[in-house]
This record gives structure tokens, C-alpha cells and sequence, in this order.
């Protein structure tokens, strides 16, 4: 197994930026998984990745109202 290096970056916000990332990535993704599943007929597989596209964004506004609130915090 290919273990990654440490981040150089020792913020203490990185992996939650990070993290808000890849849930924002996520959101985008699934666009294209939903539509394969449509074109395909599988209304059921569009539906699940609908569920996981909405928690997507739950956790991509929580992340973005407690990076805002540490970003206040910070420089406030």
C-alpha cells in the first residue's frame, strides 16, 4: 500500500477545507451519475444517488457556515 506523504500544510483548518472539497467535488460528480443511471433506466440507482448528493450538500454547507465561523473567530 502506498502510503501518501504528510501535508506540508499544518493550518489547522486544512482538513476541514479539505474535506468541504471533496464533498463540493461529490455534488458535481454525482450530476453525471444520475444522469448514467437515467439514461439507463434505473430510476432506482438515480434515486440513490440523489440521497447521496443531497447529504453531499448538507455537509458542504456545514463546512462552509464552521469555516466561516473559525475564519471570524481568527480574524475577529
Amino acid at each position: 500500500m502506498v502510503q501518501r506523504p504528510a501535508s506540508p500544510v499544518k493550518d489547522k483548518n486544512y482538513d476541514l477545507i479539505h474535506a468541504l472539497q471533496m464533498s463540493l467535488e461529490n455534488i458535481w460528480h454525482l450530476e453525471t451519475y444520475i444522469a448514467d443511471a437515467e439514461a439507463r433506466g434505473d430510476e432506482e440507482l438515480a434515486t440513490w444517488f440523489r440521497k447521496i448528493q443531497e447529504n453531499n450538500r448538507k455537509a458542504g454547507e456545514q463546512g462552509k457556515q464552521m469555516l466561516a465561523a473559525r475564519l471570524q473567530r481568527e480574524n475577529g
